[in-house]
């Protein structure tokens, strides 16, 4: 059986995470926060080291200043250890020119650094999914089936097809066809995999594993196939050995503003699907030595709070309260996210209004970005599913306020439907 040393992990943390604008305004879609302290690139970079993956390579390209530094400040291994988390950025060369067009074309242009790395296989992994892992698991039933590439699969429901890549698997694994996001209910009867009325079909969860020499000659052959998931796997399929991992855990891809918001609130609760306190198999993330937070004289039902923070006589329900967040009396906080701060405020401050919430706010189904001055008596209610404004310093995406990065709102402001 080969070794675990033998894989590369790439992650790919460089699209424009268009649907989850305006989070994606200053960011690249893997630096966005979640869970109050982490950043959803720690997701996978996790599971690799949990995995006992420790050669991993992150590619990047839009706003990736903030991605770049996280990763730099985070994920440093001592000079005993062999493992190692590169950042691998688009560069134009003498051969290109262009950005990465997809990607597959991101790990094209990459070719070069995977053969010096010298591995095996490469772990394809995308940076913006929640879920836990073991990626052994997986490279054990792709060595075990002498595949050449493996794709870890996920039961979906009918809801879900037309967003993913949905495939049909033979008995012994082996992948048969694969079609990506079909929305025609005839093409996707073709693709009827599980005798299950719930979740009828297999999805792809955008993780691949290949032998690096099949993976070359893919990206190689086939200089116009930019995605993985629209061109190289169904190409694949004809001429290779492609099997179907299945994966039962919880998994979600973070991929709009209201999936965002929907899972981070389901954090909240006992019943959370995802567990980012199991000690076996932990999420790590930048160490910033905060105090603990305090809370004065207000009532909490279903937070998660992170370290800190300071939160003065309000009332919060189902919220997510991020790192360094300050609260002032009198507030009442639901459903709602927010993202906390990066530094404690100055005295010398540049605005009249300090970081954090201010007193007597009223704030339901929002999104607050990090860094975010909210004035007094502030007013903040959700709109109609399906509503989108785009303000001077605020929006609304899918019925949910968003207030972005470093945005001001003025005392007395109402931001709420008519």
């Amino acid at each position: 059986m080969p070794s675990l040393n033998d894989i590369l992990a790439v992650i790919l943390g460089g699209g424009r995470g268009a649907r989850l604008y305006p989070l994606t305004q200053m960011r690249s879609k893997p630096a966005v926060p979640i869970a109050g302290k982490y950043r959803l690139i720690d997701i996978p970079i996790s599971n690799c080291i949990n995995s006992e993956i420790f050669r991993i390579a992150i590619l990047t390209q839009f706003n990736s200043v903030s991605l770049h530094r996280h990763i730099s400040r985070t994920y440093n291994f001592d000079a005993f250890h062999q493992g190692w988390v590169h950042i691998w950025a688009a560069e134009q060369t003498l051969e290109s020119a262009d950005w990465y067009q997809g990607t597959a074309d991101a790990v094209r242009k990459q070719l070069l650094e995977i053969q010096s790395s010298g591995a095996k296989n490469v772990l394809i992994l995308a940076g913006d999914h929640l879920y836990r892992m073991d990626y052994k698991e997986m490279a054990e039933y792709h060595w075990a089936n002498k595949a050449d590439i493996t794709v870890a699969v996920q039961p979906v429901t009918k809801e879900e097809a037309p967003r993913l890549g949905i495939l049909k698997r033979e008995a012994d694994g082996r992948i048969s066809s694969f079609v990506e996001k079909p929305k025609d209910p005839e093409v996707q009867k073709k693709f009827v995999s599980r005798n299950d009325p719930d979740r009828p079909f297999l999805g792809s969860m955008g993780i691949y594993m290949f032998n690096t020499k099949v993976l070359l000659e893919m990206l190689t052959d086939f200089p116009n196939h930019d995605d993985f998931g629209s061109d190289i796997i169904p190409q694949a399929i004809s001429s290779h050995s492609v099997f179907g991992f299945d994966f039962e855990g919880y998994w979600q891809d973070i991929g709009t503003i209201r999936s965002f918001y929907e899972t981070n609130l389901r954090l909240t609760t006992a019943e959370t699907p995802f567990n980012f306190y199991d000690p076996k198999l932990p999420i790590y993330t930048d160490s910033r030595f905060l105090a603990g937070s305090i809370v004065e004289d207000s009532k909490l039902k279903d937070v998660l709070i992170s370290e800190g923070s300071r939160i003065l006589k309000s009332d919060i329900t189902h919220s997510v309260i991020g790192i360094r967040t300050q609260i002032g009396a009198g507030c009442i906080i639901k459903d709602t996210i927010l993202m906390g701060s990066d530094y404690y405020d100055k005295e010398s401050r540049e605005s009249d209004i300090p970081v954090g919430i201010g007193e007597n706010c009223h704030i339901e189904g929002a999104i607050l970005d990090k860094n975010a001055r909210i004035g007094s008596n502030v007013t903040i209610l959700p709109f109609p599913r399906n509503t989108d404004i785009d303000h001077e310093n605020w929006y609304v995406r899918d019925g949910i306020v968003v207030i972005p990065k470093d945005a001001e709102i003025p005392s007395n402001t109402r931001i709420a439907p008519e």
